[in-house]
């Protein structure tokens, strides 16, 4: 089992879950192999808007560029995901986890688009890269986010049995969420995922991924 962290000596895990029977080595080849290929070329092709962004965000905040914060990753371990930032680097006191909200006034003007397209989530392709996430999955979530939800929707940890991803069925069909009712739905739409997993679902997720690039609903 990888521990997904960059130094594995103060990397924590959040709860150590037997991980389910998967649907096969040919798949999990496929997987990977499209993983890699997807977030080279990925990289590749955003690289220019990647730079304009990060431009943006330097020289109307003068904060870092990019963000890191830990997630929950496949049978619990965290690892540090990777985001452009576009909230104040005072958005959250330590330990105050909270749900986004609608015209959330901690974002940086002129980067709510970045919010809406996901063009901020395009640094995870790095965290594909390294074996920490993939193409499709469960949202990777924050760990105090998952604790808290832990009472409410006690099967919430069945959804760590993969690595997670940056688009996926809950991501498709669901979109943003800020509550227990929507967390729920995610995890119905998850728990889906997981039990009908192959190589025709994979290509046909990332492919109604296309037309919810932009996402009114992102907070």
């Amino acid at each position: 089992m990888r521990l997904a962290s960059n130094n594995l000596n103060d990397a924590p895990r959040l709860r150590r879950e037997p991980r389910p029977q998967g649907p096969g080595l040919p798949f999990a080849c496929f997987k990977r192999s499209l993983d890699i290929i997807g977030a080279v070329i990925g990289l590749m092709l955003c690289a220019p808007l990647l730079a304009a962004c990060a431009l943006w965000i330097k020289l109307g905040d003068r904060g870092p560029i990019f963000y890191s914060q830990w997630r929950v990753g496949a049978s619990g371990w965290l690892f540090r995901i990777y985001k452009l930032r576009t909230m104040a680097t005072d958005a959250e006191s330590i330990g105050d986890a909270r749900f986004a909200k609608s015209r959330d006034p901690r974002i940086l003007p002129g980067c709510g688009w970045m919010r809406r397209s996901h063009v901020d989530e395009l640094p995870q392709l790095l965290n594909i890269l390294l074996g920490q996430m993939s193409l499709v999955g469960p949202r990777p979530e924050r760990p105090e986010i998952i604790e808290q939800l832990r009472t409410a929707i006690p099967g919430i940890d069945r959804r760590l049995a993969t690595r997670p991803g940056l688009t996926g069925l809950a991501q498709v069909r669901n979109g943003y969420t800020n509550d227990v009712q929507g967390a729920r739905r995610k995890l119905a739409y998850d728990l889906k995922y997981l039990r009908g997993r192959s190589i025709r679902n994979e290509i046909g997720l990332l492919l109604r991924t296309i037309p919810r690039v932009w996402d009114q609903t992102a907070m």
